[in-house]
């Protein structure tokens, strides 16, 4: 499978749609167990993101000068925590995918691994902490296993399933990481709105390589 810069460019505008129709959903969510503002944050953040990808970004396809603006993008519009986060995230990414504008299943198996170990190190969070690290953790973990033996596009498939059962876990865990922490024991219940929008980023890019040969 060969999967070019151009296709995660529009990977990259499909998770901004998928933000904007989900915004109030994952505020919602926020407002059980933070400030309420997850959804608009994301939001700030990835339009940010397509006002480069429409201008300064429309003609670039190496795929490491797209991710390192995506980050710079990402850190200077969101000021919340998840600003640096994801801003780790892409960075790490553009180290994979620098110079390159077609990527192999092995590349993109390195830059998903990158990708989420970047946000796990700079977060310090681990699973069952109630955050993003619980849908990630799990699609990392599980790709990595599969790196060797599985296409891109198989692997893809089954970690994506360790991540959902990873964002669903959330709803019975005490928060131990961030604002939600305060509420101790009356966190417990909800799904983590991090851990929610990191899946359904996650799972923009499964569908993101549908047709792709």
């Amino acid at each position: 499978m060969t999967y070019t810069t151009d296709q995660y460019k529009q990977y990259l505008y499909d998770v901004i749609e998928m933000i904007e129709n989900e915004k109030d959903y994952l505020s919602d969510l926020d407002r059980k167990l933070g400030d309420g503002d997850h959804g608009v944050t994301m939001s700030i953040g990835w339009q940010a993101v397509k006002k480069k990808l429409d201008k300064e970004l429309k003609d670039e396809t190496d795929g490491g000068e797209i991710n390192k603006v995506v980050a710079k993008t990402f850190l200077n519009a969101v000021g919340s925590s998840v600003g640096p986060l994801y801003a780790t995230g892409f960075l790490r990414g553009s180290k994979i995918l620098k110079g390159k504008s077609e990527l192999e299943d092995q590349d993109l198996f390195d830059f998903w691994i990158a990708f989420g170990e970047g946000i796990k190190e700079r977060g310090q969070a681990e699973v069952g902490d109630k955050t993003m690290i619980d849908s990630i953790d799990p699609l990392v973990q599980s790709l990595r296993a599969q790196k060797n033996t599985q296409s891109f596009l198989q692997a893809m498939d089954k970690a994506l399933k360790e991540a959902e059962r990873g964002m669903l876990s959330t709803k019975d865990m005490v928060s131990n990481k961030g604002r939600s922490s305060r509420l101790g024991n009356r966190s417990k219940g909800f799904q983590d709105p991090g851990a929610t929008s990191a899946y359904a980023i996650m799972k923009c890019f499964q569908k993101s390589l549908s047709g792709v040969k």
